[in-house]
């Protein structure tokens, strides 16, 4: 007959035994950790593809013009002056070559974007624009053309969604190498027309006088503004302040 002690731990040890959940066989534990493991796997990839695509695009911002000093400060070259005039504001350098244009990166109130001004001279500007936003897989609603317009009051703005080449050819080019597509949006800055019988093509390539640069040097910094509430705001709210503004300013010139 057992003692009491030995009873005692029996009655100890039985209890103990029965508190305790049974294991699991080791093919069930495996099962479970390997349920787990593709479970977090499969989590982390969702928070992976999520950052991924919460990573906002950047817009590409294109000057048109021609390249080399022969061409600064003429009618045609307003586009190069509007990216200058966003660099030196934003504190974008706009340097290296990239697909055929001078090209920097930044950042506008935290929003990224990209400056361009392709040099392959304005007639063939599409060369260089369509290589860049294939190579940045840049949606084309997020693409902003700057260009001179002749059909608009001289030092004058106008903001559109989409639309045609106007006679533009650096404008043509463009669509042309975006397969015929007019969806993207582009901001048109008035030369004004050429005076008198003057061919158009020697009125876009006059400089400015001294009163006219004053004028455009205004303009540019009104598209300046534009252009910070497109990235930070959003296309339609910056088109309704721009084109009501640039209205009243023509009914007032």
């Amino acid at each position: 007959m057992p003692g009491l002690s030995h009873l005692r731990l029996s009655n100890v040890s039985c209890a103990y035994a029965l508190r305790m959940p049974l294991r699991p066989a080791v093919s069930e534990f495996s099962g479970s950790m390997l349920t787990m493991h593709k479970h977090s796997s499969h989590t982390l990839q969702m928070t992976a593809d999520v950052s991924v695509d919460s990573k906002p695009k950047p817009w590409l911002l294109v000057g048109l013009g021609n390249p080399g000093k022969l061409y600064d400060g003429t009618r045609h070259n307003v586009g190069f002056e509007m990216i200058d005039t966003i660099a030196q504001a934003e504190r974008i350098t706009v340097s290296r070559i990239q697909h055929r244009a001078l090209f920097g990166k930044g950042h506008i109130n935290g929003n990224p974007v990209m400056l361009a001004k392709p040099q392959t001279f304005m007639n063939v500007s599409g060369e260089s624009v369509g290589t860049l936003v294939t190579y940045y897989k840049i949606p084309l609603n997020q693409v902003l053309l700057i260009f001179d317009d002749m059909d608009l009051p001289f030092a004058t703005l106008r903001l559109l969604p989409k639309g045609g080449h106007g006679g533009h050819n650096g404008m043509k080019s463009v669509i042309d190498h975006f397969k015929g597509s007019r969806e993207f949006p582009r901001l048109r800055i008035g030369i004004g027309r050429p005076p008198g019988k003057m061919d158009p093509a020697s009125y876009v390539l006059r400089p400015f006088t001294r009163g006219e640069r004053e004028e455009m040097d205004f303009t540019l910094q009104e598209g300046l503004d534009a252009i910070r509430i497109l990235i930070n705001q959003g296309f339609d709210k910056s088109a309704t302040i721009v084109n009501r503004t640039q209205k009243t300013k023509i009914q007032n010139s």
